[in-house]
């Protein structure tokens, strides 16, 4: 076993972990290599993330894997991750049924291709009635874009007539939000050394700890993850408190 995974205090572990996935693409340039080589090893530490994940116990696990702002870059880009992103769930469909996860999708959809909507559709189908980690990928998405769209949503039902001005409140937002079925990450980590939240669950974030590693996400391996969980277990986690009133609270 693994000196570190022994360090990890299992009772304090959080409920929810968001990771951006950062620097296949330096990666890959490192190497001498295109850009989408970088996104097709990035899959292997997907796999080895959810699979160490899975073992801990970790209930929720959100991966930031294509932003809004993604739509802008080359061409021959977009189409190879939306290739490299239906190919790799037709692969990993099964094993994800056999771990008994369940996959879940956040994101302007009606932006993606058909081929990749449809896929989506039969893998979110294949395993919704799985009760282990619940994988959430974060497709096309964007902070921005979804406090957007969900204060256009509580806008509608205003003017509707279904929702009164004065009943609305955090609860309310947080229904409309994409995230509404999930507890909000106590943990954000982020790969490849930038130092940002890159419009990335802007509100769910409000009191995470943020992680940053200099590590490319091809090489982030569950040893890393685990050192991220015992950086996190050895902060204190005040939320808005002193820390004499966390002791005694």
């Amino acid at each position: 076993m693994s000196l570190l995974l022994e360090k990890i205090d299992k009772k304090n572990l959080p409920r929810h972990i968001a990771i951006i996935m950062d620097g296949n693409g330096r990666w890959a340039k490192e190497k001498g290599e295109d850009r989408l080589f970088g996104h097709f090893h990035g899959v292997e530490s997907v796999r080895d993330i959810v699979e160490g994940s899975a073992e801990l116990g970790i209930e929720y696990l959100t991966l930031y894997a294509f932003s809004t702002e993604n739509w802008d870059r080359p061409e021959y880009e977009v189409i190879g991750l939306m290739e490299l992103l239906v190919s790799t769930i037709r692969k990993e469909v099964e094993s994800l049924n056999k771990n008994n996860i369940r996959l879940h999708v956040i994101g302007d959809m009606s932006m993606l291709p058909e081929y990749a909507k449809k896929e989506l559709d039969e893998a979110l189908e294949f395993t919704k009635s799985n009760t282990g980690l619940n994988l959430i990928m974060a497709l096309s998405y964007s902070g921005r874009w979804e406090l957007l769209n969900a204060v256009k949503n509580i806008a509608y039902e205003v003017k509707q007539g279904k929702l009164n001005v004065e009943a609305i409140d955090q609860n309310t937002l947080q229904h409309y939000l994409c995230t509404s079925e999930f507890p909000d990450p106590e943990l954000m980590i982020r790969t490849s050394g930038e130092y940002r939240i890159s419009n990335f669950l802007l509100y769910q974030l409000a009191y995470a700890e943020l992680y940053f590693t200099n590590v490319r996400w091809p090489d982030f391996r569950k040893e890393n993850l685990y050192e991220a969980l015992l950086d996190y277990q050895n902060r204190e986690r005040r939320f808005g408190k002193t820390s004499d009133q966390v002791v005694t609270g």
